[in-house]
């Protein structure tokens, strides 16, 4: 299978599946020297890991890294960092009933038939317990960056969105309640939302918006690997991601020219930054802001037909531990792959 690693420079390849002994990951291109500070990487994986609160899934795994190689004495040194994170608490059982049969909106139909074979617990590769494995990658991506600060929160759950620019927020409060909002007020009527979809046997989707500050001006090449080009994969790549924006987005498309202009400042900067601190696919040292859709979760609790195998209409109801919502774990998926993005560049950009 194709597609398995991310980045050019700061290289990350995954391997393993969800209800398999482990995941892990393989990193190469890290800069050797790097002092590692390990209690950071837990603590990203403690905030993508499962369990957490009441409004995600209560699959219980303690995602705790053992690292292989590449590091020596807390330091990394140029070497291929090696990962592996055990699967503590699989429940494969709770599968059984789609070995022959396909979920609506899930990848078990099109693996199937791409590949002849497919590993139906838990959606096998296709699972987002793959992306703890880029957790680990972009925990160690951010270290690589030190001055360039990321932040990822919750801005919305169905229709309930922050209705503040992110400028009037406290990112200090993002990991003050379970479903990441820095808006108290709005978290409290996102958690209550979730939870009303949770009894209803349903799910919901939502948005992650990411404020990158701190960045210098010259991240990015022309043409093909323009900045936000790499960001948009890297956000698309992220299971159950629909959409991405970046800047003023799909809302820049309803103004004129005169209004979407960032005027200069004579330092450099801008009076605006409808741009979103890239322009011709470059950082321009303004802040980066970009929004991530998240759709609903493909496995709901209620009774839906499908198709088997055979292509024989059949009724499937989902079955096990799954999220109501997927966008408070997301969060920290969303800056460790913009941290994968940032990192190759940074250290592309040290070349010239």
């Amino acid at each position: 299978m194709a597609g398995n690693s991310f980045g050019k420079l700061f290289n990350l390849t995954t391997f393993g599946e969800s209800h398999g002994v482990a995941i892990g990951g393989v990193i190469d291109g890290c800069p050797p020297n790097i002092t590692l500070d390990f209690d950071a990487i837990q603590n990203e994986m403690n905030r993508r890991k499962p369990g957490q609160s009441s409004i995600v899934t209560q699959r219980k795994e303690p995602d705790e890294v053992k690292f292989l190689s590449g590091i020596f004495e807390g330091k990394t040194t140029g070497t291929p960092i090696g990962f592996v994170i055990e699967n503590a608490n699989q429940k494969s059982n709770d599968y059984s009933h789609i070995k022959d049969s396909y979920r609506p909106s899930h990848a078990d139909y099109v693996y199937d038939k791409k590949y002849g074979h497919r590993d139906y617990r838990g959606g096998g590769r296709s699972s987002a317990r793959e992306t703890a494995s880029r957790v680990v990658a972009g925990a160690i991506a951010k270290q690589v960056l030190k001055d360039i600060k990321i932040n990822a929160f919750t801005s919305s759950v169905g229709d309930i969105f922050i209705d503040k620019p992110y400028q009037d927020l406290d990112f200090s409060k993002i990991e003050s309640n379970i479903i990441r909002c820095p808006d108290e007020a709005t978290a409290e009527k996102m958690i209550a939302r979730v939870k009303e979809i949770r009894k209803e046997g349903d799910t919901i989707g939502g948005t992650i918006t990411c404020v990158i500050k701190n960045v210098p001006v010259g991240l990015g090449e022309p043409v093909f690997d323009k900045l936000h080009a790499d960001l948009g994969k890297a956000m698309l790549s992220i299971n159950a991601v629909k959409g991405f924006e970046y800047g003023s987005g799909f809302c820049g498309a309803k103004m004129k020219g005169s209004e979407h202009n960032d005027l200069y400042n004579s330092d450099g900067t801008t009076k605006s930054n409808l741009s979103g601190g890239i322009q011709g696919g470059i950082s321009n040292g303004m802040d980066i802001y970009f929004r991530v859709a998240f759709k609903p979760v493909a496995t709901i609790m209620q009774k839906q037909d499908t198709i088997d195998k055979d292509g024989n209409i059949v009724e499937m109801q989902g079955k096990g531990r799954h999220d109501p919502c997927v966008v408070p774990r997301a969060v920290p998926i969303v800056e460790a792959m913009a941290a994968l993005v940032l990192a190759d560049f940074y250290l592309l950009n040290k070349m010239y």
